[in-house]
């Protein structure tokens, strides 16, 4: 079982970034491999499908509902970002939208935060090497931020209820660390991402002239997205459990980062336990949400901001990866 569950995960990691067609249907392929893997590992069961079934529902009606509004006040957002961009210039817009997004993301949850990045995004028409830039880079930060407190997002939560921690524990214990970073990658975002030379309307027309079969389209693949990460995570736990939750902090530190394929609450639910010391708890913590980032399928904002933007797997590794692994060797030699 572990032989294959390791040639699931290598396709995983790898198809995407490989293979054309599967780049284009990678909401329907993690679904697949996510259906195969909790078979194949013996997790299946009706109590794994109808949680599978009902963890995307709530996400799925953000993102319906968001790109709705999307598409009916689209010019009165776009008037928004403008009188910003005129107000302060280019790079400090940039840098301030990238770290407010990671800080407010803790109250308003990761999932409004990048559906908010699209609205950012689309009304500053970006070329697309910035527009990547700027979005990994932004899901970077939304994904640390929303970690401060339960109501960011799921990680959080499981952490709080399995340390048995009240609400403030986590933005005490990761605050020093994690608020640095968001303005460190405001920085990066403020450097990398290039004011644009001409406008391209071509994203402005396709957010406010985008059809409601569309919209539903995008629903229906980012739900089959969320139902496939739980299925692979649950068909991965046997192993977590067996294998990954007794090794010493730094191994689990860089053992995580397979967050940047799997769910990273499924890892965060077997891994937390009350026995653990702070500092395997930063550690534990930080080598998943940093590795989140890397790829679309390790966090919710990467996946939506991903589908909604059209951006692709190659795109978003050729970003994510080399940026995962600075702060992830930049943080472990500060933590070991």
């Amino acid at each position: 079982m572990v032989f294959w569950l390791l040639i699931v995960f290598l396709f995983v990691l790898l198809l995407p970034l490989k293979v054309k067609i599967v780049e284009n249907n990678i909401e329907l392929f993690i679904f697949i491999m996510g259906m195969i893997t909790a078979i194949s590992s013996g997790s299946w069961s009706r109590e794994l499908f109808l949680k599978a079934a009902s963890d995307p529902i709530g996400i799925t009606i953000a993102v319906i509902l968001a790109s709705l509004l999307l598409k009916w006040f689209h010019r009165g957002i776009d008037r928004c970002i403008n009188r910003l961009l005129r107000a302060l210039s280019f790079k400090w817009c940039v840098a301030l939208t990238v770290i407010t997004l990671g800080l407010v993301s803790s109250i308003i949850t990761a999932i409004i935060a990048s559906l908010l990045l699209v609205a950012i995004v689309t009304s500053m028409r970006l070329d697309t090497k910035s527009t990547v830039r700027y979005v990994v880079l932004s899901c970077f930060s939304i994904g640390l931020g929303a970690s401060l407190t339960p109501v960011g997002e799921p990680v959080a939560t499981i952490a709080i209820n399995k340390l048995g921690e009240d609400f403030f524990y986590l933005i005490n214990l990761l605050g020093p660390i994690i608020i640095p970073l968001i303005t460190l990658l405001g920085i990066v975002a403020a450097i990398l991402v290039k004011k644009p030379k001409h406008e391209h309307q071509f994203r402005e027309a396709h957010i406010s002239n985008e059809t409601y079969e569309e919209i539903l389209y995008r629903g229906i693949k980012i739900y089959l997205f969320v139902m496939g990460l739980t299925l692979l995570g649950s068909g991965f736990k046997p192993v977590i459990d067996l294998y990954i939750i007794h090794l010493n902090t730094p191994l689990l530190y860089w053992i995580n980062t397979v967050s940047a394929v799997l769910d990273n609450a499924t890892l965060a639910a077997a891994e937390m336990s009350p026995q653990m010391g702070d500092q395997k708890v930063i550690a534990v913590l930080l080598g998943l949400l940093i590795s989140g980032g890397m790829l679309i399928p390790g966090n919710i904002p990467n996946i939506i901001a991903a589908n909604k933007l059209g951006i692709t797997s190659k795109e978003w590794a050729n970003v994510g990866v080399p940026i995962g692994l600075v702060i992830l060797v930049i943080i472990f030699a500060f933590l070991f």
